[in-house]
């Protein structure tokens, strides 16, 4: 289960952002996960709380925006998301296209952490 040590490393960026902005307790974490970055949602939401025990992190939650797979259609000239990852075919026309733009995201993007005064910190 790779979920494991891809939480592991949340948690230690996480951890280092937090540390370089002077902040003691995360509330959340948010991440972007595309539909082609090979992690299970599920698995990972349940190895988080298990990589974030004993750390700064640890209560916190792992808030996941999922993003599905976009692909470029030349013949619509634009980025359109796909309903599915089965077929990378334009859903407007169906012109096939392996220009994927969108979908195998892995990023932390923002915490948030208990100060009431200050903003949320983005990545």
């Amino acid at each position: 289960m790779h979920e494991l040590s891809i939480a592991h490393n949340v948690v230690e960026i996480a951890s280092h952002a937090a540390n370089e902005a002077g902040i003691n307790r995360i509330q959340a974490v948010h991440l972007k996960l595309g539909a082609l970055s090979g992690v299970e949602k599920d698995s990972l939401l349940f190895c988080y709380e298990i990589a974030a025990e004993g750390t700064r992190l640890q209560g916190s939650r792992l808030e996941i925006d999922e993003i599905p797979v976009a692909i470029y259609c030349p013949h619509c000239d634009d980025i359109l998301p796909l309903p599915g990852v089965q077929a990378l075919c334009c859903p407007r026309c169906g012109t096939s296209s392996a220009d994927i733009r969108q979908g195998y995201e892995l990023e932390v993007i923002s915490l948030e952490y208990e100060s009431s005064d200050e903003p949320e910190l983005s990545l």
